[in-house]
């Protein structure tokens, strides 16, 4: 396996008490796969990604990217964050090319590699625009050139796309996937949104509340042209609704009261396109 994952846990400390995050995390991820991560909110994914990503360190147990122990960040992971976090007084291109520079390649060379880049994310016309001139989702397919630019082993994604409207985010899923294709760069992908996992990944990593644990390791189907059909996504995201359904309602009884109780709102499935409806 390329990235490994053992027995990894980690706390922090919380209004003078000692606060579990994650608990005996193991994980095996293959070279060149797509995997999500799902979960109620403060389960511990981001952390388990700042981890992988080395800019936190666990309190036991080890990560290993190629054989490799993580202990620091490095230019083989790097993170795309919630926010694109540019530079406003760089232009696009400047953006792109700023961690190029600080590798020491020349000016020639990394502009060359950020106009590839570039161009994958569909944004050539815009090397000379300012961050305030991009709508959300093109700052964001800046933030992803800027990472995918430093030619890393590992990208980290830490819920990329949720604040952008849902029609940029089935713009950027579409880009996403062509982007993975392209470079076979192995993509660990955090989420809220069950449906954007499925729609993504090869795998989905099913997260029990805190302290964080691995509750279910899905595998999504594929096919040979990509394209899942309707039964078959809205059949995997019921699967994933089902496991979290218990842990939504811990965090729920924890935050409102025992006396609370929660019933799932089960994924609503048209019929009408069925062979045989109304019949």
């Amino acid at each position: 396996m390329y990235l490994t994952i053992d027995d990894i846990e980690k706390s922090f400390a919380h209004d003078g008490n000692e606060l579990k995050v994650l608990e005996k995390i193991n994980l095996s991820v293959e070279k060149g796969s797509f995997v999500s991560i799902v979960g109620p909110s403060g389960c511990g994914k981001s952390t388990l990604l700042y981890l992988i990503a080395g800019l936190e360190k666990a309190d036991s147990g080890e990560i290993k990217v190629a054989g490799n122990k993580v202990e620091k960040p490095g230019p083989d992971r790097v993170v795309v964050f919630q926010e694109a976090g540019l530079f406003p007084w760089l232009t696009v291109l400047e953006n792109v090319t700023y961690g190029l520079r600080l590798k020491k390649i020349p000016k020639q060379e990394a502009k060359e590699k950020a106009l590839n880049i570039l161009k994958m994310v569909h944004l050539s016309r815009y090397v000379d625009a300012y961050p305030h001139q991009l709508s959300g989702g093109m700052k964001q397919r800046v933030a992803i050139a800027r990472s995918l630019v430093m030619e890393p082993d590992v990208l980290l994604m830490d819920e990329p796309f949720s604040a952008l409207d849902e029609q940029t985010r089935m713009v950027l899923h579409h880009e996403l996937l062509e982007i993975w294709k392209k470079t076979k760069v192995t993509i660990f992908f955090v989420t809220h949104n069950i449906r954007e996992a499925v729609l993504l990944s090869e795998k989905i990593v099913v997260f029990a509340t805190r302290p964080g644990k691995i509750k279910a390791t899905i595998s999504v189907p594929s096919t040979k042209d990509g394209v899942m059909p309707d039964s078959v996504t809205l059949n995997v995201e019921q699967r994933v609704l089902s496991i979290l359904q218990e842990e939504i309602e811990k965090v729920l009884k924890e935050e409102i009261g025992d006396d609370y109780s929660f019933k799932a709102n089960h994924l609503h499935r048209d019929n009408s396109g069925d062979m045989g409806s109304h019949i």
